[in-house]
C-alpha cells in the first residue's frame, strides 16, 4: 500500500515540478486587471465608464490572442518533458521498479497537462497532433508494460504442419 501511495505521490510531484518550472522560466503574458471604476452594481454606466469598458475589452481581446501561442508553446515544452519522463521510466523499469513506476505515472500526468494546454491554444490541428502523440505513447506503454512481458514468458503453441 505504501508503495502505491509513494508511486502516485512521485507522479503528481513530477507533473507539478514541470508545471511550476514552465511557469517560472517561461512566464505567460501579463493578465489584464478589471478596472475598479466599472464596479457600479446595477447603476446605469456613465460615458466615462463606457470608454473604460471599451478599452478594457480591447486589452482583454489582445491578452486572449497572446495566450493562444503561449499555451501552444507551453504544451510543446510539457509534452517534451512527458516524453523524457516516459523514456527514463522505460530505461529504469528493470533496475528500480518503484521509481520507474512513479516516473511513468508522472510522465502520464504531465502528458495530460500538455493535452490540456493544447486545448487552451485553440488550435485544433495542434491539439489533434498532441492527442495523437499521447495516444501512441499510451498504447506503446501499455503494450510494453503489460503485453510484451507476458508474451515473452508464455509458451506459444506451434501450429502442426
Amino acid at each position: 500500500m505504501l508503495r502505491l501511495v509513494y508511486t502516485f505521490f512521485l507522479g503528481v510531484l513530477l507533473a507539478i515540478f514541470v508545471g511550476v518550472g514552465v511557469a517560472t522560466y517561461y512566464p505567460g503574458p501579463k493578465s489584464v486587471e478589471f478596472p475598479v471604476e466599472l464596479n457600479s452594481y446595477g447603476k446605469e454606466p456613465t460615458a466615462e465608464q463606457l470608454a473604460i469598458q471599451k478599452s478594457y475589452d480591447i486589452k482583454m481581446q489582445q491578452y486572449n490572442k497572446d495566450m493562444r501561442p503561449y499555451n501552444r508553446n507551453t504544451s510543446i515544452i510539457v509534452l517534451c518533458a512527458a516524453v523524457i519522463f516516459l523514456v527514463i521510466s522505460l530505461i529504469y523499469e528493470k533496475r528500480i521498479k518503484i521509481l520507474a513506476d512513479g516516473v511513468m505515472l508522472g510522465g502520464l500526468f504531465t502528458l495530460v497537462y500538455s493535452i490540456g494546454r493544447s486545448f487552451a491554444s485553440q488550435d485544433t490541428k495542434y491539439t489533434f497532433l498532441t492527442v495523437t502523440i499521447g495516444l501512441l505513447i499510451v498504447l506503446y506503454l501499455g503494450y510494453h508494460r503489460f503485453v510484451r512481458g507476458h508474451l515473452s514468458g508464455a509458451k506459444i503453441p506451434r501450429a502442426k504442419v
